[in-house]
């Protein structure tokens, strides 16, 4: 031990080392030692030495050691008395004196260790500043606070007569709370106010811990009660109808057959994997106490199990015959669909017949997806079928879910679990075999919480599913019977590994035809009934009808229809209210403009010959699909000025990657070409070209305005018009070949809708034409080709109707 570098001190003490180990002693503090230990022995003897040859009271040097390191400072201490411990040991009383700054090491007598010392002077202001006395009774009051906790009453007033700072901050050393490292802080801290400041802060954090752990205590000792109190009177509950059923003669056993979960398990028609994991359960009912809540997850889990169809199936009605009678009554058109569940039904009924019903624990279910535009009827059709097939008919909303618990359900670890919706699509049906519409599955999302598509997999797989584990259930359900119908817009948003689950039947949209029998067979009678009308009081003409679906809502569907026969059927009731309109009325072609105002959509060929977009060399029509079914699609095409526009290709009209790349394939072609269909490329080389789409806010994107594209470079080039009439789609190459493309029957029903009358395919789009119904194709003059000069040809005006068409303008 020596003095630290830089002080420059006068040493005027030699004492006798007392090493203090875990322990701390303060200014004014008097402690017991135990003089069984060899170095507290030696350095006493030693002090005792020295104070015979000085005729005063021992001196010693009591220095805290920790890890085996002295601290710099200790504390001069006098031996008071030497005598015996209360346990018979020997031993000396202390008190400690002042502080002592430890320098070197020098020698003395006896065994001990000797150091040279000098006090440290401590000066307190005098007198006493305010901001030290209001520390001096805040120290007093936090003291008295924790001494009166403690019950140690005789100790507050020795405290309160304490006045010295310096004194009145080491008496914290007797603190049993404070670590051996948070004393050895007050030691070395020589400034009497900053040590009191030191002892206060350390008294207030630790009145402060009480307080929590009080608080803490009291929370624990109040809840234990309110469950003590809590099991006793359940308890005397229990005694009580205990009595009451002894008197009324039930007998003690007797119980109310809700609680009783064990004769409701053993009494209710479960499988046998299920009725184990059930029995299980109610083993842990009866070892689990009232209060624990594991009871009430049981309890739960238990009526939801008890609550499952387990064995309940209906039976189907296999009347072939009067199921189609049922589907083509209640939907017109969609025969695929109707096709598909006739199928379905004559397997299943033959499979019966033969004893065929389960195979592999699996029995004939079937998954199919109806996929089309908004409004075609999808969601409608699942009742339908339900209805044609006798079983009971669940509608499940799967727009929005990102939660993969939503299909499979959430674990029983969860406050608030339950089952999925699967599980509870069949508790609802009441039986192991519904028609399950699973609606808008194309509109699942997914995040953090899961991908509920991915969940869907096991359910929509006929070879999986009769094995399907729901994570509240946690016991195997059979799914293999159920039917399940799911609805989409567009197939390409469903995941791949799910559509490939299902089998896909496409329903493109309604021709005119079937839209003016849904109109007057289903639609009206309904709105009828939805306006307090009947049909002797308003009765709508067929052709009003066909010019509501024709010229008033031009859709794949038949929502805006209907929305529209509401709002004629309205205009009527009020008029009739309000005097204005006698009833019956009939609805004519002609009246409709002043109930329902002016047609929104009047075809391209009934426009005048100067209005039509047409009319001018470089606008071509093509065809396109979209989310709500087929469209068409102007493409307009012009070129820049030589002398102000930049040379080069310009594409607008939100256009998606591959557009843009059919739009480079057909300018190349023209400029390679060129010459052979006796077009002036040249102007291609020196003048800008700009294509574009109206309707430029809607994104677009695909392979099939190729040849759409080309027609319309090659109109303006060549200054000949596109015909009116005329409508194509086809992919083309770098070599003129026209290439095939999908959506073929939607496209084809658009082209219906708008007024065309000739619509250009490529030739191995041909086989698609089966799907498209009969009536459309006999208005329409479809052109199957393969090479772009045939496209030209067809949909080009001849050179001598353009030397009209100024005059006509």
């Amino acid at each position: 031990m020596a003095a630290e570098s830089g002080e420059s001190m006068e040493f005027t003490l030699v004492l006798p080392v007392l090493p203090l180990d875990g322990e701390v002693v303060l200014p004014g503090m008097v402690v017991p030692l135990d003089l069984s230990d060899a170095e507290i022995r030696a350095a006493v003897e030693a002090a005792q030495a020295a104070a015979r040859a000085e005729s005063g009271k021992p001196k010693v040097l009591l220095v805290p050691r920790i890890d085996g390191t002295y601290a710099k400072t200790g504390v001069l201490g006098t031996v008071e008395q030497v005598g015996r411990l209360a346990d018979g040991d020997p031993g000396a009383l202390v008190k400690g004196r002042h502080r002592v700054r430890i320098g070197a090491g020098t020698t003395g007598p006896g065994a001990a260790l000797w150091v040279e010392g000098a006090r440290v002077e401590e000066t307190v202001p005098e007198p006493l500043p305010g901001q030290v006395t209001d520390l001096v009774k805040e120290y007093k009051a936090l003291a008295t606070t924790w001494l009166r906790k403690r019950g140690a009453w005789q100790v507050v007033d020795r405290v309160q007569a304490i006045d010295d700072v310096s004194a009145l901050a080491d008496n914290s050393g007797y603190s049993p709370f404070l670590t051996t490292d948070q004393k050895t802080e007050l030691l070395e801290t020589t400034d009497p106010v900053a040590r009191l400041r030191l002892a206060a802060q350390q008294l207030r954090d630790h009145l402060a811990e009480q307080d929590v752990a009080e608080t803490i205590a009291k929370d624990v000792q109040e809840g234990v009660d309110k469950q003590q109190r809590e099991f006793l009177l359940r308890r005397q509950l229990e005694a009580v109808r205990k009595e009451l059923r002894e008197l009324n003669g039930d007998g003690p056993d007797a119980a109310e057959e809700s609680d009783d979960y064990r004769a409701r398990v053993e009494a209710a028609d479960l499988p046998e994997r299920v009725r184990e994991a059930a029995l299980k359960e109610v083993e842990k009912l009866e070892r689990s106490s009232d209060q624990s809540p594991e009871g009430s997850w049981i309890r739960t889990w238990l009526d939801t199990v008890l609550e499952m169809p387990w064995n309940e199936r209906t039976e189907d009605a296999y009347d072939i015959q009067g199921a189609k009678e049922i589907l083509d009554a209640e939907h017109a058109g969609l025969d695929d669909v109707k096709a598909r569940i006739t199928e379905y039904l004559a397997v299943r009924k033959r499979r019966g017949e033969r004893g065929l019903g389960v195979i592999g624990g699996r029995r004939g279910g079937a998954v199919l997806a109806l996929v089309g535009p908004p409004g075609v009827g999808k969601t409608s059709l699942g009742e339908s079928v339900a209805h044609a097939m006798g079983r009971k008919f669940v509608r499940v909303a799967l727009g929005g879910v990102r939660d993969e618990a939503e299909i499979r359900g959430h674990r029983r670890t969860y406050v608030g679990a339950l089952p999925g919706r699967i599980v509870r699509a069949v508790k609802e049906a009441g039986s192991m075999n519904p028609v399950v519409l699973l609606d808008e599955i194309d509109k699942v999302g997914s995040d953090f919480r899961g991908d509920p598509a991915a969940a869907l997999l096991e359910v929509l797989d006929p070879a999986q599913n009769h094995t399907f584990r729901d994570h509240y259930l946690e016991v195997e359900l059979d799914l293999s019977d159920v039917v399940f119908l799911a609805t989409a817009n567009v197939l390409e948003a469903i995941p791949e590994a799910l559509a490939d689950r299902m089998e896909i039947v496409r329903l493109d949209g309604y021709t005119e035809d079937e839209k003016v029998v849904i109109a007057r067979d289903h639609l009206l009678p309904r709105q009828l009934e939805r306006a307090g009308l009947t049909g002797d009081e308003v009765t709508l003409e067929e052709g009003a009808l066909r010019k509501l679906a024709g010229e008033y809502t031009r859709e794949a569907g038949v929502r805006t229809l209907e929305r529209t026969v509401a709002r004629l059927l309205r205009k009527v009731a009020a008029q009739h209210e309000l005097g204005e309109r006698e009833l019956p009325f009939t609805v004519r072609e002609e009246d409709l403009r002043g109930l329902v105002g002016r047609p929104h959509h009047v075809p391209e060929s009934a426009q005048d010959p100067a209005e039509r977009r047409t009319a001018v060399p470089g606008v071509a029509t093509g065809l396109a699909v979209t989310g709500a079914g087929g469209d068409v699609l102007y493409v307009e095409a012009s070129l820049a000025d030589p002398e102000t526009g930049a040379a080069g290709l310009t594409l607008t009209g939100q256009l998606g990657d591959v557009m843009k790349e059919s739009a480079q394939i057909a300018l190349s072609f023209l400029r390679s070409h060129g010459a052979e269909l006796e077009l002036p490329v040249a102007d291609l080389k020196d003048r800008g070209v700009h294509i574009h789409f109206p309707a430029g806010a809607v994104p677009k994107d695909g392979p099939s305005a190729g040849v759409t594209m080309t027609t319309a470079l090659a109109s303006l080039l060549s200054g000949r018009l596109v015909r009116t009439d005329v409508a194509m789609t086809g992919e083309v190459s770098l070599t003129g070949r026209v290439l095939p493309i999908g959506g073929v029957k939607q496209k084809l029903l658009a082209a219906h809708r708008a007024g065309v009358t000739t619509v250009i395919i490529p030739k191995r789009n041909e086989a698609d034409l089966d799907d498209v119904p009969a009536e459309v194709l006999e208005k329409l003059d479809v052109h199957a080709v393969t090479d772009v000069r045939q496209v030209l040809e067809l949909a080009l005006a001849p050179a001598a109707t353009m030397a009209k068409a100024p005059v006509a303008a």
